[in-house]
């Protein structure tokens, strides 16, 4: 199993497997549309990876733009979207505390499964790496936009199981404006075998054991979901 690092630096083949096995049921554009209709909206996208979200939100939107620090994972979602013939994105390698985008161009900011790093990897000064994305994302911010946050509120479960590492982050946002809730965003596979396998490569052998064990095709999954009016 490769650290997640690891796998953002050089496994984008692989995480693209299995994120497309994510969210079998589409709850993730009809839990954004309850926040904010992004019809004809401007967005900016932290942590875009592979285009998990960007692929979907570009439909609509007007322009999305879609960052990440991994231009190996962006170079995966650089061709998803061509494929799909998007003319409304631009990519481009950027770090989400200091974006290259100009002030208040934007009426929804929104980052899946990413902003959790500037807390995960932040050591010592996790808070303040928080406070700098928050204050870029309120730069950036038409005065009336939202921020939506999507994180993981526990793999392999029916019901919400937190990572116990990422509770004081939760807590950090909770302290800072943001509402929350949670729904599901179940991993759908072909087979057992895949299952176990890609289970595996991202979460690690406990997860893809309890998978097997189960004989899981369909995984339970919960995502939290925190947003802020700006």
């Amino acid at each position: 199993m490769p650290t997640e690092k690891e796998v953002y630096d050089a496994h984008a083949d692989q995480y693209e497997r299995l994120i497309l096995r994510e969210d079998t049921e589409n709850n993730l554009p009809k839990e954004i549309k309850k926040i904010r209709d992004i019809h004809g909206s401007t967005i900016v996208e932290f942590g875009a990876g592979t285009g998990r979200l960007t692929r979907f939100l570009a439909k609509e939107a007007a322009y999305i733009a879609a960052s990440d620090l991994s231009h190996h994972m962006l170079s995966q979602a650089k061709g998803i979207l061509e494929k799909q013939h998007t003319l409304t994105t631009g990519i481009c390698v950027a770090d989400m505390r200091n974006s290259p985008y100009a002030s208040h161009s934007a009426d929804l900011i929104i980052a899946g499964w990413s902003f959790c790093y500037l807390a995960v990897w932040g050591g010592d000064h996790w808070k303040e790496e928080l406070e700098r994305g928050l204050k870029e994302a309120q730069r950036l911010l038409r005065p009336g936009g939202e921020m939506i946050l999507f994180e993981n509120f526990g793999t392999g479960f029916e019901t919400p199981n937190p990572p116990p590492h990422l509770s004081d982050y939760f807590e950090f946002l909770k302290e800072n404006g943001f509402q929350a809730t949670w729904f599901r965003t179940d991993y759908q596979f072909d087979g057992l075998e895949e299952a176990v396998e890609l289970s595996s490569f991202f979460f690690g052998d406990e997860l893809s054991n309890k998978v097997k064990n189960n004989d899981w095709t369909l995984l339970p999954e919960c995502t939290g979901m925190f947003w802020k009016t700006f």
